[in-house]
């Protein structure tokens, strides 16, 4: 081949590509056997750290689009994990809270990052803790960059 940097071998975002799809396939039975989707589980990640938020703050917190966040919260609702009601402040904003069968399913929820994690770096507990460290560090610098780079291209427009 006359371009090296066409190979897909060479292609970084083809390993993250390839990385997405295999992590999702580790957590698909995971989540299964909550009834979940990944983004309905990280959904529920953010209210049972924070208890509860605007759809706003849940849109932004995980990079999804309110295209995408409204249907999602209207299957969550339906399956009685989560309530949204306008606030009397402001009613073009919504905020959505855990009902109590969503907060139970934060303990079945407790053994997937660690699950997860074996898959990902390594059995040895000290071993894996270093290393997701370090990947999470990695992982968040790389996506700095790629934000701050996609928005420097977006202003140069």
């Amino acid at each position: 081949m006359a371009h090296p940097q066409l190979l897909l071998s060479n292609q970084l975002c083809f390993r993250f590509y390839a990385l997405e799809r295999e992590l999702m396939a580790a957590y698909r039975p995971l989540l299964d056997e909550l009834g979940l989707t990944y983004a309905q589980y990280i959904t529920l990640m953010y209210l049972w750290e924070h208890g509860k938020g605007t759809v706003g703050e849940l849109c932004s917190a995980l990079s999804l689009d309110t295209g995408t966040m409204s249907p999602l919260l209207k299957r969550l609702e339906a399956a009685n994990l989560i309530e949204r009601h306008r606030l009397v402040t402001d009613e073009r904003t919504v905020e959505v809270s855990l009902t109590a069968k969503g907060r139970e399913l934060e303990q079945k929820a407790l053994t997937i990052p660690s699950h997860i994690a074996t898959c990902l770096l390594s059995s040895n507990q000290d071993e894996q803790t270093r290393k997701y460290a370090e990947l999470r560090t990695m992982l968040d610098d790389t996506l700095t960059q790629l934000k701050q780079t996609r928005k420097e291209r977006e202003e140069d427009r």
